[in-house]
């Protein structure tokens, strides 16, 4: 997942467009790719009664779609829609495993590892993947935080380094969260990893926000309002 490049010209025409209005497209790619998916999976499967092979077949069309228009159409790799893709063929592949009680708690944690990897590679090919969940919330449909963005993305690397950061502690999260539960499936008992695996979920969550909110996104606000206030004098 990278951030998403405007050019100058967009970038003059979404002056006049800020406040709520102007927030709309930048939360548009986190819509289609990540919460029509999952929101779709969960009422096939919770609402419709459809079987998890099934919700997870047609809650898979938007992504697939999404990746293969940005392939042929805009000679892109959308990395959020493949991610996500990726995510739900492993979880159709891992629904035909069957065995003991063992090996059913520690395939859970396959969703957790395919997306800690796809997330590390992203960062190691230059495209840290958790960049387009983030930038909307840090520059809130602002065109003038937005043309900061891009301007400190193309010119600073301490920039950088914190946007390489967030996607690097999320991955890593997710990576350590899946052999957790792996090591905890096959060394605990399972009644407790029953109810700890979920514990082991919720605080990897809530130390992946805590870290990536002190190492990256309070350096990029604080870069991100040097930025703007250089430009304002």
């Amino acid at each position: 997942m990278s951030a998403t490049t405007i050019e100058t010209s967009t970038e003059a025409t979404a002056v006049a467009a800020t406040g709520p209005a102007a927030a709309k497209p930048s939360f548009l790619p986190l819509i289609m790719d990540v919460a029509v998916p999952l929101a779709s999976y969960y009422l096939l499967k919770n609402g419709f009664g459809m079987s998890t092979v099934a919700a997870l077949a047609w809650s898979s069309v938007v992504p697939a779609v999404r990746t293969l228009w940005s392939l042929v159409k805009e000679r892109t790799f959308n990395g959020l829609a493949g991610l996500i893709l990726l995510v739900n063929v492993v979880g159709l592949l891992l629904s035909l495993v069957a065995g003991d009680p063992r090996l059913m708690l520690a395939k859970d944690s396959g969703v957790s590892s395919v997306v800690g990897i796809g997330i590390l590679l992203s960062v190691r090919l230059g495209r840290p993947m958790m960049t387009q969940g983030m930038k909307p919330f840090l520059i809130k449909g602002d065109a003038a935080k937005n043309a900061a963005w891009e301007r400190l993305l193309a010119g600073s690397e301490r920039f950088r380094q914190a946007e390489r950061t967030f996607s690097l502690i999320w991955g890593a999260a997710l990576l350590g969260e899946c052999v957790l539960r792996v090591v905890g499936a096959y060394t605990l008992p399972v009644d407790t990893m029953v109810w700890l695996g979920t514990v082991v979920m919720v605080a990897t969550i809530g130390l992946a926000i805590l870290l990536s909110g002190r190492f990256a996104v309070v350096p990029m606000e604080k870069l991100l309002e040097q930025e703007l206030a250089g430009r304002t004098r």
